[in-house]
């Protein structure tokens, strides 16, 4: 890869939230974001919004076009896919990153996209000696990392839980779009991954209380609430159970259709916050690793592209090919401490 070439990274889905976070945190960081999106008018006005980089490549590439995507990937070193709903727009992305022969990287929140992503491309990617890195963000990367790092030298485990305090919730509408999409395809149902697999139920889920550690403290949480981590942490982690619980008023923000985030600061970041608690158990014993931080759309964006520049530098695991969670993939408490400006970690 020339040194050029190394600084070239797609962003598929450019000028949506997410998006948008990514492509300032690209930049932040030295590199050139290529603009990839199925809106050619809409990844225009972002170009046009950054002045101080002028001239930023605009590749207009529909997931149904696969020679647009090739046209779109060509020169990239990596590719972050952060347009939903992945369950559309995983697939052909990935395929179009084997093509190329590039690292692909996704902020996907969907449970059913992130598994479809491992079942379908774990062996193609392995073969190809690719890395396919799905769920690269908030929930299912960022709740990985965390279990990694707490369980240290475990191989396996009997239960990890993953408590999500945040104080609100205000979907964007990519989160609303993926959560129809996955409603449609559970037919409804609920999901919870338990005695070693995902099974689907239409259980009410319980009210509990969790006892976040301070300043949070004792919250109401709903219980499975479950998330994209009942599909990353199984990946490389034997364990049975894999449990998440949502703060109760988060919750009740996104059932009631709260409106979407509000930028309250100059990095764009809404006044949002969480505190993540993961608990992972064995044989009676438990490890703990506790973050904190600001706005969960913004902090995908460091964890995004945290990965790609570990990618890019080789910093991954010996022998680390195919599709591959976060935490099988990196370091993890190394990752998590790289992220300090913006995670409060304790482990």
């Amino acid at each position: 890869m020339g040194a050029g070439q190394s600084k070239l990274v797609a962003v598929y889905g450019a000028y949506g939230h997410t998006g948008r976070f990514v492509v300032a945190e690209l930049r932040e960081r030295g590199y050139v974001p290529l603009l990839v999106g199925r809106d050619e008018h809409k990844l225009r006005a972002l170009a046009e919004e950054q002045p101080e980089q002028p001239g930023l490549d605009v590749r207009p590439a529909s997931v149904d076009d696969p020679a647009a995507l090739d046209r779109a990937l060509r020169g990239a070193a990596a590719v972050i896919n952060c347009a939903g709903p992945f369950a559309s727009t995983a697939a052909p992305v990935i395929e179009a990153a084997l093509r190329a022969g590039i690292p692909y990287v996704d902020v996907a929140a969907e449970i059913e996209a992130n598994h479809d992503t491992f079942e379908r491309f774990a062996y193609r990617a392995r073969e190809a000696g690719a890395v396919v890195v799905p769920a690269m963000a908030f929930f299912g990367g960022l709740g990985d990392l965390l279990v990694t790092a707490a369980k240290g030298d475990w191989t396996a485990a009997d239960e990890v839980h993953v408590a999500y305090g945040l104080s609100s919730w205000h979907p964007t509408w990519g989160t609303r779009a993926a959560g129809t999409v996955s409603h449609e395809r559970r037919d409804g149902r609920r999901v919870r991954f338990t005695g070693g697999e995902l099974t689907y139920h239409d259980d009410a889920l319980p009210t509990l209380e969790w006892s976040f550690p301070e300043p949070l403290g004792p919250q109401e949480v709903i219980g499975e609430f479950t998330m994209a981590d009942v599909v990353t942490v199984p990946s490389h982690l034997a364990v049975p159970e894999v449990r998440t619980y949502m703060a109760a008023k988060a919750a009740a923000d996104l059932a009631a259709g709260a409106s979407a985030p509000v930028a309250v600061d100059e990095r764009g970041r809404s006044a949002q916050t969480f505190l993540v608690d993961v608990r992972v158990r064995k044989d009676g014993e438990e490890r703990r690793a506790v973050v904190s931080g600001q706005d969960i759309y913004a902090v995908s964006a460091p964890l995004a592209v945290e990965a790609v520049e570990r990618l890019l530098t080789g910093r991954t695991k010996a022998g680390a090919t195919g599709v591959l969670s976060a935490g099988a993939v990196f370091d993890a408490p190394d990752f998590l401490r790289a992220l300090s400006a913006h995670l409060k970690l304790d482990i």
